[in-house]
């Protein structure tokens, strides 16, 4: 018998997806044909939203701020007096911490004062963190975290590395004391829980600057303002983690307490909260470095220290001395990144039957204690041992504004090619698109996809968070973001698929992606404006690569992790099957691992958005400028309505996309359809 080739039929769409052509197409004619439109039908309201239809809603916010600055009262105290109330609480433990490592303990104000105790020696300080890295785990990391905290000392970054440090270790405490009160609440009650997620999307949704205007008018101008910030910043993935721990606590512990008798804040302290500890130590670990992300930002409402450095090297267009101050952030953080990991796998401490002395019991804190106070006392005499000689700084400013003079001599034309050229044939023309499409057409767009993913719930979502940007004449803005937002996601994904798939499946080479992926989350947002600054200068260009940089992280690893966590056998029966590799890959790996790539591309969003709001230093015009703006001039509804615009903006992108990879995996069987 022959074989028939087979007929050839037409491509069979299913509904959905011709209804999403047609809306393509429309949208497509619509954007290119609106201006001619517009005035044709005399209808310039399709692209500039009618004055009818705005409220004053900043200006109702400054107004009630104003009120409960100036007016509001709590029977005995007024508002007033419950901020400085906090802010002084605040400011005693920062102080001290200060005191400690920085200034010492000073009698007096001004030229009378009089130094009675200095802080603690440069060599107590390391001695102090490597026996904390050799208690949590072993030599080498003592070795480690000691040889980051002596880099600080010898490229001349010590004494704002340690104001950076004494912030820290009065935000890390607050934020995850409170966030593990939070979520033990959370996790107790279930309506109470229900009520603190939208809080805490909206806390890691709104841009951080947004924190700013509203904490800068409360609490003014000062390190106190912006451990406050720090704190309601650092504070949220502490929350959801203890209510994800406690809920993963295996239900034979908790049987396990009931049958011994436990009392419910029994079973909380004695039983859940220990059993719970490794993953409330990825919380912790979460707090510390976004405590040491928010510190340049901080530094603009007065925090300070290496982020003040950054922010000053910035305005001044000093490569080297920013370079060099975002380079210590970068060490400080990886030291306390691999001490807070090292506590998450410390096993517990053995307890012993016999009585021990009370030096073998605390043998770290004793040696601590004396190279503390023979150090202090040497130092009297030998003043190097107290503070790290200038003499023997060294820095390598000089050597990176070098480098950049020289690529731009060198280079210039080739780079303002590749930038004119990106800007001619990409980031213009999707401006324009974007800008040309009349408002009520984008919201029905974004009303379909909310129904099409998720029913009415979604579709109600997306309008209501639409319709608030819209009212509020943030339209336009909100489009010039979307723009910007949405091309450097692209291009990061783009290039962090393929990276993950590279890494997932060459181990060399995803040692080599890790690294470099660990590299770039470490380093602080603005870190990454001065190269890309020095070498484009300012505009939309700087900012999407910069965005690109920061954002990339998520691409990259949930691709990866989406195909490592695919099961073997299911490769192993394409492989049988006769697969060839790239088979394998396209027509297996990559549908299997789409859930995963999505939520990535989700992270990936949220991460260009909050990047976007630091972008507006180098010459956007889009929301982060509005909330730049209100920054600078404390006007608190400005930036509290522009920073809300920017999370309706994440959480129309989360909800949609989320509710896409929840439909992407029932349709693949990995999970409900509706499931969560």
């Amino acid at each position: 018998m022959t074989a028939r080739a087979p007929k050839l039929g037409t491509l069979a769409l299913s509904p959905v997806a011709v209804t999403w052509l047609f809306l393509g197409l429309a949208t497509v004619v619509l954007a290119n044909t609106s201006g001619t439109l517009t005035k044709a039908l005399d209808a310039r309201w399709l692209l500039k939203v009618p004055s009818e239809l705005r409220i004053s809603m900043k200006t109702d916010i400054s107004a009630f701020m104003k009120w409960l600055v100036e007016d509001a009262s709590f029977g005995l105290f007024s508002f007033t007096d419950l901020t400085r109330g906090i802010a002084w609480l605040l400011q005693q433990p920062y102080e001290l911490a200060k005191a400690l490592l920085v200034s010492g303990f000073v009698q007096g104000l001004g030229d009378e004062a009089v130094q009675w105790l200095p802080p603690l020696s440069w060599i107590a300080v390391i001695f102090v963190v490597a026996a904390i890295g050799h208690y949590a785990r072993s030599i080498g990391l003592a070795v480690f975290v000691g040889l980051c905290f002596l880099y600080l000392a010898v490229f001349g970054q010590w004494d704002s590395a340690m104001v950076t440090l004494a912030s820290i270790l009065i935000a890390v405490p607050l934020g995850v004391g409170g966030g593990l009160l939070l979520g033990i609440a959370g996790y107790r009650w279930r309506w109470f829980d229900r009520i603190l997620t939208p809080v805490l999307d909206l806390m890691q949704t709104v841009p951080v600057f947004a924190y700013l205007v509203p904490i800068l008018f409360l609490f003014g101008f000062g390190p106190v303002s912006a451990l406050v910030a720090t704190i309601i910043y650092a504070m949220p993935p502490m929350v959801r983690i203890t209510t994800l721990a406690l809920r993963g606590v295996p239900s034979e512990v908790r049987e396990f307490g009931t049958m011994v008798g436990c009392t419910p804040r029994q079973m909380t302290w004695r039983v859940m909260v220990p059993s719970a500890m490794p993953g409330l130590m990825v919380g912790v670990n979460q707090v510390i470095m976004l405590s040491l992300n928010m510190v340049i930002i901080a530094s603009m409402i007065g925090a300070g220290g290496l982020g003040y450095d950054v922010l000053t090297s910035l305005r001044r267009l000093d490569i080297g001395g920013g370079l060099e101050a975002g380079a210590a952030i970068v060490v400080l953080a990886i030291a306390l990144d691999r001490l807070s990991q090292a506590f998450v796998g410390r096993p517990p401490p053995e307890h012993s039957a016999e009585r021990r002395s009370f030096v073998k019991r605390h043998p770290y804190s004793l040696v601590a204690l004396a190279v503390i106070v023979v150090t202090g006392l040497l130092g009297l005499a030998l003043p190097f041992i107290q503070s790290y000689p200038a003499a023997a700084e060294i820095t390598t400013g000089a050597f990176w504004e070098r480098l950049v003079k020289t690529i731009n001599v060198n280079y210039f034309d080739a780079l303002d090619a590749v930038k004119t050229f990106m800007l001619l044939n990409l980031l213009v023309p999707v401006k324009r698109f974007l800008l040309g499409v009349p408002w009520p057409w984008f919201m029905l767009l974004l009303v379909v996809a909310g129904w099409h993913l998720g029913r009415w719930k979604l579709a109600l979502l997306c309008f209501a968070l639409s319709a608030f940007i819209l009212v509020n004449g943030l339209w336009e803005d909100a489009m010039v973001t979307i723009y910007l937002c949405g091309v450097s996601v692209l291009i990061a994904a783009a290039i962090g698929i393929p990276l993950g798939i590279l890494a997932a499946q060459n181990e060399r080479g995803g040692r080599v992606i890790g690294g470099f992926i660990d590299t770039l989350q470490t380093l602080p947002s603005f870190v990454y404006l001065i190269p890309v600054v020095m070498l484009f200068r300012v505009g939309d260009f700087s900012a999407m690569i910069a965005v690109v940089l920061y954002a990339l992280a998520p691409a990259v690893r949930y691709t990866a992790h989406g195909i490592r966590a695919i099961d073997p056998q299911l490769i192993e029966a394409g492989t049988v099957s006769g697969c060839t590799r790239w088979q394998l890959l396209w027509r297996i790996k990559l549908p299997l691992a789409l859930p995963e790539i999505m939520l990535g591309i989700n992270q990936t969003i949220m991460l260009a958005l909050s990047m976007l709001v630091i972008t507006a230093l180098v010459g956007t015009r889009d929301l982060g400028q509005e909330v730049y703006i209100a920054l600078t001039k404390a006007d608190t509804g400005r930036g509290i309505v522009a920073g809300v615009s920017v999370a309706c903006i994440a959480i129309i992108a989360d909800r949609l996309i989320a509710a896409g990879a929840q439909r992407a995996r029932a349709r693949l069987g990995l999970a409900p359809a509706g499931g969560h």
